[in-house]
């Protein structure tokens, strides 16, 4: 079955860095789009970035644009969020999703950026 596991959150300074990976399985991961989103407290869970298949595209929320870079391998079947000069308004979850008919999400990782 499909599944995604997300992993690589934690607490951070401001400032800080992290790197979000997520393991895919139980599809054809490079015939996908891959994308990541967050969902603060309190908040909707938003886009914060895509990459197409081929991981030739990318695009970005304009809140991370700059700072978060997505890239994918296509031989591990993972896809990572490469997050830089943290803020804490980047707190949250962060989930990994495909869309195959319907969007599948994994269970999420907590980033809490915090002095």
């Amino acid at each position: 079955q499909v599944q995604l596991v997300e992993s690589g959150g934690g607490l951070v300074q401001p400032g800080g860095s992290l790197r979000l990976s997520c393991a895919a399985s139980g599809f054809t991961f490079s015939r996908n789009t891959m994308y990541w989103y967050r969902q603060a407290p309190g908040k909707e869970r938003e886009l914060v970035a895509s990459i197409t298949s081929a991981g030739r595209n990318t695009n970005y929320a304009d809140s991370v644009k700059g700072r978060f870079t997505i890239s994918r391998d296509n031989i591990k079947n993972t896809v990572a969020l490469q997050m830089n000069s943290l803020k804490s308004e980047d707190t949250g979850v962060y989930y990994c999703k495909v869309v195959l008919g319907y969007p599948r999400w994994g269970q999420g990782t907590q980033v809490t950026v915090s002095s």
